[in-house]
């Protein structure tokens, strides 16, 4: 090849690139600007609920009629298969559509769980509607299939991003999700401006972001060793608890399903299982998505038992067919473990929710890097390395599970894949209900010509 042609192919790069980032930055700010104002009335909406709920503690009798209410309006737009987060994750890798007709059904229905006290996130919700609102642009401008992906994980990011103030993390976390150990980075810069724009837009509607205030953050120095071995036994602690609230969540769908067919029934029993809990435990902090327990754990306060009990109201809850993330309840999960297993064993309370939060998060979601990222926009960059340190521990003794079945792994948290540039990309779906812990994973070594020629030599 003459140099004059390796120029004009350099040239035709650049001018490839510079058109591809032109469109995108036009995309993905009109994604950021829509998805951005639906997140807004989408949180504020939530808090409302919220604050009504707490002032009106009698509508927590209402919630067998929610859940006959969603499972009606489902059926009613013909979704009663509910696609949920798992077809927006699908549609992030081109195997599915999704439908605009979700981003108005989970906004309705997660109002009507969280106004009532069904204990739910928010941020899965979230995920579905930016998806949903941003799957309708691919026609628009005419996106092809790999395209029309990225489009969903712009959604996916402005989402997330409008409703937690966390744009960079929005970013990666969509970037990351859909396959770990396999991130799409063509995405990286549409995902990246329409979480921004969407930030900056719910700041303007008058959204306000999550922050926490961490304490007793140990200093990283020569005498760090002893804080560095109790966050690594916190990170192991709460790789088991992330374990353990995936499994509960997609087993009590299968209690649910075998023991009561009808899903109108299943949706008001839930309801009542729920109801029935809350009065016999005596308090509403686990109804809704419990911010302000979360708020509580980074002051040094948090029942011993909270964790678990989280765990059961958040299983009832989405097992019986009501609507919303399970992100928020794994955050609740997360600090008020590590508030109260953090100073049992000799680190600040504060710190240890801190270090809670987010390696059941990662443990949940197998997203470590988002996770990262994510600690130093809730709570700064003191802490780093700790967090750092839990959070990859969490990623790999959590094994293959995950709150998402659609999620894919790429590879092993053991052991790299090594592959050639003829080699093509298998990744495994592994669904969590189902898996074992050692699935299959693509083990190439050379290309085929390669290892066609090593066969005949034997």
């Amino acid at each position: 090849m003459t140099d004059e042609k390796r120029e004009q192919i350099k040239n035709n790069t650049y001018v490839a690139l510079t058109r591809g980032f032109f469109k995108w930055a036009v995309i993905a700010v009109i994604v950021g600007v829509i998805v951005g104002a639906a997140g807004t009335a989408f949180s504020k909406s939530l808090r409302f609920a919220t604050a009504y709920r707490t002032d009106n503690k009698l509508i927590i009798f209402a919630m067998p009629l929610a859940g006959v209410a969603i499972v009606f309006l489902y059926n009613v737009m013909k979704l009663s298969r509910d696609p949920g987060t798992n077809n927006i994750i699908k549609g992030a890798r081109s195997e599915e559509k999704v439908s605009l007709k979700l981003a108005p059904l989970i906004f309705a229905a997660t109002f009507l769980t969280h106004i009532t006290g069904g204990s739910a996130g928010r941020e899965g919700a979230a995920l579905q509607i930016g998806g949903s609102l941003a799957s309708p642009f691919g026609k628009l401008f005419k996106l092809d299939k790999e395209d029309a992906s990225i489009l969903i994980m712009c959604g996916m990011s402005a989402g997330f991003s409008a409703l937690f103030g966390t744009p960079v993390a929005a970013a990666v976390f969509a970037v990351e999700v859909t396959i770990v150990a396999a991130a799409q980075y063509s995405a990286l810069v549409p995902c990246m401006v329409s979480g921004v724009t969407a930030a900056v837009i719910s700041k303007i509607l008058g959204a306000e972001g999550e922050s926490f205030i961490v304490s007793g953050i140990p200093s990283f120095n020569g005498g760090a060793v002893p804080d560095l071995l109790r966050v690594t036994v916190l990170g192991a602690a709460c790789a088991a608890v992330s374990v353990l609230f995936c499994m509960a969540i997609h087993e009590a769908g299968k209690l649910y399903e075998r023991y009561i067919k009808n899903v109108y029934i299943r949706a008001a029993a839930g309801g009542l299982i729920v109801v029935a809990l809350t009065l016999l435990i005596g308090t509403t902090d686990y109804n809704g998505a419990g911010m302000d327990v979360i708020e509580r754990a980074f002051s040094g306060q948090a029942f011993p038992v909270a964790f678990a009990v989280k765990i059961i109201f958040t299983a009832l809850t989405l097992g019986a067919g009501f609507k919303g993330g399970e992100i928020v309840p794994s955050f609740f999960v997360g600090a008020t473990f590590g508030c109260a297993f953090g100073g049992l064993i000799g680190l600040s309370p504060s710190f240890g929710a801190a270090v809670g939060l987010l390696a059941v998060f990662c443990g949940v979601t197998n997203c470590p890097f988002a996770t990262i990222i994510l600690s130093i926009e809730l709570f700064g960059a003191g802490g780093l390395a700790y967090y750092a340190l839990a959070i990859v521990i969490s990623y790999m003794l959590s094994g293959y599970r995950g709150l998402y079945s659609a999620q894919q792994f790429y590879q092993s948290k053991l052991k790299p894949v090594r592959y050639s540039f003829n080699d093509e990309a298998e990744a495994v779906t592994d669904e969590p209900s189902e898996q074992s812990d050692k699935p299959k994973f693509p083990q190439r070594h050379g290309s085929k010509k390669k290892r066609s020629r090593r066969r005949n030599r034997k």
